[in-house]
């Protein structure tokens, strides 16, 4: 008789494509998002919260998979069996918001939204299943001024994170790529045309991570990946796919949009795109944005089939070095575009609306490959224990300095050894720590250990006498100056 199995313990294990986010990496994103919505505050944007689940068919068909709601989003059956789907962007439930609210909203309506979003894809280095975006969005607005305006609104995001140099808003037009589709026979408003319409816009907009080449097998009769897996093409003639990359490889600029208007002259839906994008250039560089800010780019797609009529992607011109040593690019950190027929599936009516999402990771990513991060971020003032009937003592002192707004905490581990609590400070990334034996305590004072300043003297000191006798980055103050004292040790980790 076989012997009855013990209960299993489960595995402590992350969920494929998701990650634990940590202390260092929450504050620099804290900091990160609030210079983004100061950013969208100037402009006139409330805030809104919308729930992380939407009914299915709420979201809409946008992602890969058409025929299935369980596919490209993670979904389930609620009672009463209606499909329940994490939201894959923050777009399509605004755009049922809206709906919802239409008649009492003021109009144009301005919003914006921070938030987790899901995609039931694929996951790989750098790309997660759970990640967030911060949108900004007018709905409401037919002018081409509201896109205008986007264009401007990504560019101050980026100057606002450091990064204002180092950035290009590249813009293009949906309507533009229509007419050059429209030009080797892909009807923009044909059903019969448009999986082969959106099969192959979606490869243009893999350029920058496939290149010409990658994007002519998807152009064409399809492409495998490296681990095997196949994507159908849209398959399209050798002379078309020709056509197609010497439009998106045309170069970028004024000068460029101008030769396009010559590609797509006989297709109205492309002239009217042409006509749309040299408007914008003339109201952003009326505003005083520069080419090198927002600029015409053909290669830009976006991969979502909501969108309508211009798009933009937000580059970072910089480099990096990836995996295999070699320096690339460091590419896109945000995008948007036209949406006007996304709140128009609910009210049967044409609602324009037009926004711009930051990648809120991929932006963090770029803040610290650039060298933009927060050095403000130190951890708490630790106050040591040196006699453990004192314990009262050490607390108030911790409340006088947290009082004052430092952050700082008892050390609440076993104090019987005084190095573990240094080494408990140091690993909290603490600037500094207070010790007060009875020694200070008769004399009314404290004594101050600056930690970061410590390490680098310990570098230089090569012995333990010589380090006793040095005591590098240590300071006795009177206990009436704990405050002030703290605060000069901090300040000088800060610049």
């Amino acid at each position: 008789m076989a012997k009855p199995k013990k209960d299993a313990r489960p595995s402590a294990r992350l969920p494929k494509g998701l990650r634990d986010i940590e202390a260092a990496e929450l504050r620099a994103q804290s900091a990160m998002i609030d210079k983004i919505r100061a950013v969208y505050e100037r402009y006139g944007f409330e805030p809104l919260e919308t729930p992380s689940f939407e009914y299915t068919d709420a979201l809409g068909k946008f992602l890969p998979d058409l025929d299935r709601p369980n596919e490209g989003v993670f979904s389930l059956q609620d009672d009463d069996e209606q499909w329940l789907s994490l939201r894959y962007d923050l777009t399509a439930p605004l755009a049922r918001y809206v709906a919802q609210n239409f008649q009492t909203l003021t109009k144009p309506f301005r919003r914006y939204a921070f938030g987790p979003v899901w995609r039931n894809e694929k996951p790989g280095p750098g790309r997660f299943r759970q990640f967030l975006q911060f949108d900004a969005d007018t709905v409401g607005a037919d002018s081409i001024a509201a896109d205008a305006e986007i264009c401007m609104l990504a560019a101050d995001t980026l100057t606002a994170l450091g990064l204002g140099d180092s950035a290009v808003v590249k813009l293009n037009s949906r309507k533009v790529l229509d007419g050059v589709l429209e030009s080797i026979g892909i009807d923009p408003t044909s059903q019969a045309d448009a999986k082969k319409r959106l099969v192959a816009l979606r490869a243009i907009d893999k350029l920058d991570r496939l290149g010409p080449e990658g994007v002519a097998m998807l152009l064409g009769d399809g492409r495998k990946d490296e681990s095997g897996d196949y994507t159908e093409g849209a398959g399209l003639t050798a002379q078309a796919i020709d056509k197609v990359l010497r439009f998106v490889t045309s170069g970028s600029g004024e000068e460029s949009l101008i030769a396009v208007g010559d590609v797509v002259k006989e297709s109205a839906i492309g002239r009217e795109g042409v006509a749309e994008l040299m408007e914008i250039t003339k109201l952003v560089s009326a505003a005083g944005y520069s080419p090198e800010r927002v600029s015409f780019d053909p290669s830009i797609v976006r991969g979502l089939e909501y969108y309508t009529g211009p798009v933009l992607e937000v580059d970072l011109t910089f480099t990096i070095e990836n995996e295999k040593g070699e320096l690339v690019r460091f590419g896109s950190v945000g995008s948007g575009g036209r949406y006007d027929g996304l709140v128009e599936r609910f009210t049967g009516q044409k609602v324009p609306a037009t926004g711009f999402s930051v990648g809120v990771s991929r932006l963090q990513a770029a803040l610290h490959a650039s060298g933009q991060v927060d050095k403000s971020a130190t951890g708490p003032v630790i106050v040591t224990v040196m006699e453990k009937d004192r314990i009262a003592d050490y607390q108030k002192m911790v409340q006088t300095l947290r009082s004052e707004g430092i952050r700082a905490e008892l050390y609440l581990g076993n104090p019987k050894k005084f190095g573990k609590q240094l080494e408990y400070a140091d690993k909290r990334g603490s600037p500094c720590v207070v010790i007060q034996g009875s020694d200070e305590r008769d004399a009314g004072e404290v004594t101050l250990k600056d930690l970061i300043e410590g390490a680098k003297a310990a570098k230089e000191i090569e012995g333990h006498e010589e380090w006793k006798e040095a005591r590098p980055a240590q300071v006795s103050v009177k206990q009436k100056d704990l405050v002030a004292e703290v605060r000069k040790i901090i300040a000088r980790h800060q610049g």
